[in-house]
């Protein structure tokens, strides 16, 4: 069974291919750049070097969001397109619970965070059982002052990865203290593989029911919403 995975969600650009339990071929960049322009020569650059066809797929796995609006929209689009055109399933994933996967050898609660402007941020609550993550808060948009309040409650300690966790550490650690863990920054980019790996457990779905989640409204939409709203 060969999985591609697709994740443009955010700044990190990533595709993987995946067979029986063997990672076949992972592209990561990390950089400011158009994934528009980047991502389907990436996929078709990883296919070439694997020496496989797109008939040869059975199944895409794509981080539908949240994350970056275009970004979340380039990799579901382009999930959606091969998927429908290779008549295969296609699987959507939590672009945070890709993310919180780099804490798997972590023993205790993982928080992956994307900045969201104004003191706030995406995220979620995770946890490793034996090999499978588990969601125990579920994703969400809110201050970060409020998620890291609410956090101390749990009872352990609690990894934070992401690129823009450096953006938040200051208050992480003035509010948890020694409950708050900080991953390397080796971890803080989401693994394509990782998500193939999620996405082969998860169910199947056809292409045109997978959506982007973007947890949150583009900040155009409410305007618009609420121009319509006054002009009635």
């Amino acid at each position: 069974m060969k999985i591609l995975s697709i994740d443009t969600s955010n700044y990190p650009l990533g595709v993987a291919l995946i067979d029986e339990g063997k990672v076949i071929g992972e592209y990561i960049t990390n950089f400011k750049k158009n994934h528009s322009v980047r991502a389907m020569p990436a996929v078709e650059q990883l296919l070439k070097e694997c020496e496989t066809e797109p008939k040869e797929l059975t199944k895409i796995v794509v981080a539908n969001g949240p994350g970056s609006y275009t970004g979340v929209r380039i990799g579901v689009t382009m999930a959606k397109t091969l998927a429908w055109s290779l008549n295969i399933p296609l699987v959507p994933v939590s672009s945070l619970a890709v993310l919180a996967s780099s804490g798997r050898h972590f023993n205790g609660y993982i928080s992956p965070i994307f900045d969201a402007r104004r003191g706030q941020v995406y995220t979620g609550l995770y946890k490793f059982e034996g090999d499978k993550i588990q969601l125990i808060e579920e994703d969400r948009n809110l201050l970060l002052a409020d998620w890291v309040e609410k956090l101390k409650g749990c009872d352990g300690e609690i990894l934070f990865v992401g690129n823009d966790v450096g953006i938040h550490e200051a208050v992480i650690k003035e509010v948890l203290g020694d409950q708050a863990r900080i991953a390397p920054f080796v971890s803080h980019n989401p693994r394509p593989s990782e998500l193939a790996l999620i996405g082969a457990q998860m169910e199947e779905k056809t292409a045109h029911e997978v959506v982007p989640n973007y947890i949150r409204l583009a900040e155009a939409e409410v305007k618009w919403l609420e121009a319509q709203k006054n002009s009635k």
